[in-house]
C-alpha cells in the first residue's frame, strides 16, 4: 500500500512550500496511527476499521480532519460493528493542520526540549520526531492503552521518544523548552510552569473556550505572553478513563419547565458551540462550566444553558420574532450570554483575541487588552 503520495498531498495542503514541517508531514504515516476510528452516522457513533477497506483508510488518514479513536471508555482498536458507545469523544488524532498551528504558536526550535501533552494516537509525537529527532521528544497521556499503543507505533517506523502515562494537571519529572497541548487546560497546571525551563515557552488552549495562550516563562516562575489571534479548540484535561457525567437531568428541566424569571431576549438564538466561538469563550469566561445545547426544526430554534450550580435558561425563537427566555435557578445564564453580545456591540469586537496575557506561579491566568480585564482561575 503506497501512502506516500497522499502525505505528500496532505502536506501540501498544510504547509507552504519553503515550510521546515513539509517534510515531517510528507514522510510521517499517519495511517499506521489510525488503524481504527469512529465515525458519526444517524445520530450514534460506527466504528471503521482501515485494513478492511485501504482506499478508505488512506482517504481518511490523509484528509487534514480530525478521527475520534475513543468515545468514553471505548477505544476504536476494541471495537467491534455493533458495538454503539455513548458519551463524549475521550482521544483522537488531531487533524494535522491544527498540530502544526499550535507548533507554530509555541516557536518550537531545532534545539528544543519539547512536551507533547495529550499523545492521542502517537501523530502528533511522530511529526515532532521527524523534525527534532526523538531524543528531544517526551510525549504524555493520562490514558495508559493510548500511551502503550503509541509507543508501539512510534518504534514501529523507527522513533523512540519518552512515552509516560501522567496526568497532565500533576507532577511531571522533567524539564523542557517547550510545552505544547493538544488538550485543554483551567488555569494552568503549576506543573508546567515549573517543568519549562529559563525563558521556556508553552501553547495551550483554555478549556471550554477557543483562546489559544501563548506564554515565556518569567524569573519569578510565571510567564507572560498573549492570547493568539487564532482559535481552536481541544478536549479538556481528565484525570479518569472518562470524564465525569453531564447534566443531563438539569438540561433535561431547561427542556420542558417553566422559568422562575420568563421574558423577552434581546438578541436572535444561535448555536452558540458550532457557529460562535469567540463569544462562546466570552461566556465561559464570565460564568465559567456552563453546558449548551442547540436544536433547530424547521423555523423553530431552541438554545439550552445549564450549570452545575443548578441554573438554566432556555430560548425559544419561532422565525424573526423576538425569543421568549425562560430561566431558573440562582443565575440567570441568558443575561450572560446577553452581556457579552452586549459588550460586542457597543464596542464592535469582543476583547479576547489579542489580549496580554499574566501567567502567576500559581497556574492563575490574568487577561487584559486595554481597559478591559479578566482572571481565569
Amino acid at each position: 500500500m503506497d501512502w506516500h503520495p497522499y502525505a505528500q498531498a496532505l502536506a501540501g495542503r498544510v504547509t507552504h512550500p519553503g515550510s521546515r514541517w513539509r517534510d515531517a508531514i510528507a514522510g510521517t504515516p499517519r495511517h499506521l496511527f489510525v488503524p481504527a476510528w469512529w465515525t458519526p452516522s444517524g445520530g450514534h457513533w460506527e466504528v471503521r476499521h482501515g485494513p478492511s477497506d485501504e482506499a478508505a483508510w488512506l482517504e481518511a488518514a490523509y484528509r487534514d480532519r480530525t478521527l475520534v479513536t475513543k468515545i468514553g471508555t471505548l477505544h476504536a482498536d476494541h471495537a467491534t460493528a455493533a458495538d454503539e458507545p455513548t458519551g463524549r469523544p475521550t482521544s483522537s488524532s488531531t487533524l494535522p493542520g491544527l498540530v502544526l498551528q499550535m507548533y507554530r504558536h509555541a516557536r518550537i526550535g531545532q534545539k528544543h526540549a519539547v512536551l507533547d501533552v495529550g499523545t492521542g494516537s502517537g501523530y502528533g509525537a511522530a511529526v515532532l520526531c521527524h523534525l527534532l529527532g526523538d531524543e528531544q521528544v517526551t510525549t504524555i497521556d493520562v490514558d495508559d492503552y493510548v500511551t502503550t499503543a503509541a509507543a508501539r507505533r512510534l518504534a514501529d517506523i523507527g522513533y523512540h521518544p519518552r512515552v509516560a502515562t501522567i496526568d497532565a494537571t500533576g507532577h511531571i519529572p522533567w524539564t523542557f523548552d517547550r510545552i505544547v497541548a493538544t488538550v485543554s487546560v483551567r488555569p494552568i497546571p503549576p506543573s508546567w510552569l515549573a517543568s519549562l525551563n529559563p525563558g521556556g515557552r508553552l501553547t495551550t488552549t483554555i478549556s471550554g473556550t477557543s483562546l489559544i495562550v501563548s506564554a515565556t516563562k518569567t524569573q519569578d516562575g510565571g510567564a507572560v505572553g498573549a492570547v493568539e489571534r487564532d482559535w481552536a479548540m481541544f478536549m479538556r484535561t481528565r484525570t479518569g478513563a472518562d470524564y465525569p457525567p453531564g447534566l443531563s437531568d438539569l438540561m433535561e428541566t431547561a427542556r420542558t419547565a417553566v422559568g422562575e424569571d420568563v421574558g423577552i431576549g434581546r438578541f436572535p438564538v444561535i448555536d452558540i458551540e458550532e457557529n460562535a466561538w469567540e463569544l462562546r469563550s466570552m461566556v465561559e469566561i464570565l460564568a465559567p462550566g456552563i453546558e449548551h445545547d442547540y436544536r433547530e426544526t424547521g423555523d423553530a430554534r431552541i438554545a439550552l444553558m445549564v450549570h452545575e450550580d443548578g441554573s438554566w435558561a432556555r430560548a425559544e425563537q419561532i422565525g424573526e420574532e423576538p425569543p421568549t427566555v425562560h430561566q431558573g435557578g440562582p443565575r440567570r445564564l441568558w443575561d450572560v450570554l446577553d452581556e457579552a453580545r452586549g459588550y460586542w456591540l457597543r464596542h464592535g469586537a469582543l476583547p479576547l483575541y489579542g489580549a496580554s496575557v499574566t501567567i502567576t506561579p500559581d497556574g492563575v491566568i490574568h487577561l487584559q487588552r486595554g481597559r478591559w480585564k479578566a482572571t481565569i482561575a
